[in-house]
């Protein structure tokens, strides 16, 4: 697992996801540790480094 550390699009505090490294490309939505919105997440991996790394608002 890899700890990804970012600032959430809705309250601007920084928050940390664990991504999976040995999956190259996923997609999910999980809540923010401080404000509980919903975040879209993308990451991309490229020989389980992380190459690519987007957090938006749900439904942006």
């Amino acid at each position: 697992m890899y700890e990804h550390f970012f600032q959430c699009p809705y309250c601007w505090e920084e928050i940390s996801f664990l991504l999976d490294s040995s999956v190259s490309q996923q997609t999910y939505v999980e809540d923010c540790e401080v404000c509980c919105n919903p975040i879209e997440a993308s990451a991309k991996f490229n020989d389980q480094k992380l190459v690519c790394f987007e957090a938006q608002e749900l439904g942006q």
